[in-house]
């Protein structure tokens, strides 16, 4: 007779037996991040209008626009996405996730498929991180975690519970598809964020082993999340997690984004990360960033020291660098300057394609998170 206990062990032993080794993951992580600066890949939601689908493509008009659901309707469109991104220079590519969470996925009658969705978008990375891995350019896949449309504190319509159990829902998935780390981004809220790590707290005691995550928030026009939280304060609440990395993504567009990146690189000893969006829009709905001047403000950034490795006297035995952006061909010069490195061995055909891929092609399609 097997005790319910050793019965679920054996079965968590079992579910979680293709995952990868989250260890080793974050140990080469570390290692190349004390080394150079490292990429992540652009957005995914553009990436798709650009693909023109139809509500077929989706799983049929109630469904239209669950870019989560596509992993299985049109698995080849998010294979070939990142793959594109990978052969542009990308270090790391988010799952096509973002909007993974049940309570999110409630929307389309979808929450009762949370955890396969996940566990899809993170075979459908991992599949594509394998075949172009080599040991000179290993390539890591990050599970996108978006904020929900739940934001305790601003719009309330959720426990704190409630939402860390959809997180935990999310994370498991990921992780059981074969994740290097997770990525909890586009935070607009501490406490959301909060849920989130004790959610992945759990996994991790459950499978033994950390799971690596990066913590990236969302600072508004007015200077702060949109729960009212500062860089500062966001840091402060959250410090104790010791992620992989703190860092900032989209909202205003880097130069707004300048104050808040120095402040937290100043405060932090983990990693900074950072991928800003095109900025806000003019009074025609147009993005004005291209993809010249954003790699010109990210420069900027690199230079001043606030994303690029550093001596380890500077900050108390502490390196820091950045997880990349969107880049058109001087932003991989920059990046080469500093330490990236970028394929050279493909065609020139195919070296431009994945050029347009990184760089979105034009500042509209820089615009926004992940599935904007």
């Amino acid at each position: 007779m097997v005790s319910p206990e050793r019965q679920g062990l054996r079965q968590g032993v079992s579910v979680f037996s293709k995952m990868r080794d989250l260890k080793e993951s974050g140990r080469a992580l570390r290692e190349l991040l004390s080394q150079r600066i490292l990429v992540l890949d652009g957005a995914m939601g553009t990436m798709l209008q650009q693909r023109q689908l139809t509500a077929a493509d989706f799983g049929g008009a109630a469904l239209e626009g669950c870019n989560e659901n596509l992993v299985r309707t049109r698995p080849d469109v998010v294979l070939d996405i990142h793959r594109k991104y990978f052969e542009a220079g990308s270090d790391i590519v988010e799952t096509n996730s973002f909007g993974g969470a049940p309570i999110v996925l409630a929307e389309y009658g979808l929450a009762a498929d949370a955890h396969e969705l996940n566990k899809r978008a993170a075979e459908l990375a991992r599949q594509v991180a394998n075949e172009l891995s080599t040991s000179a350019k290993p390539r890591f896949v990050a599970g996108s975690m978006g904020p929900t449309t739940k934001a305790i504190t601003v719009t309330g319509g959720v426990t704190f519970d409630g939402l860390r159990e959809a997180y935990y829902v999310q994370a498991k998935g990921l992780v059981e598809g074969g994740v290097d780390l997770l990525l909890v981004e586009t935070s607009q809220d501490t406490r959301n964020i909060k849920a989130a790590l004790l959610a992945i707290q759990k996994l991790s005691k459950e499978i033994g082993m950390q799971v690596p995550v990066i913590i990236s928030v969302t600072i508004e026009p007015m200077g702060s999340m949109l729960a009212g939280q500062t860089i500062e304060a966001m840091w402060a609440s959250l410090r104790h997690a010791k992620p992989l990395a703190f860092g900032m993504n989209c909202a205003t567009g880097p130069e707004f984004m300048t104050d808040h990146i120095r402040t937290l690189s100043q405060l932090t000893s983990e990693f900074v990360s950072c991928y800003p969006n095109a900025g806000l829009p003019d009074e025609e709905g147009k993005y004005l960033e291209t993809p010249t001047t954003l790699a010109a403000q990210l420069e900027k950034f690199v230079d001043h020291g606030w994303l690029k490795s550093r001596d380890a006297d500077d900050f108390g035995g502490a390196t820091r660098e950045v997880c990349g952006s969107r880049m058109a061909e001087r932003g991989r010069r920059v990046l080469r300057n500093h330490g990236a490195a970028y394929p050279d061995d493909c065609a020139d055909g195919r070296r431009e394609e994945a050029a347009s891929a990184a760089s979105g092609e034009s500042s509209r399609n820089l615009f926004g998170n992940r599935d904007d």
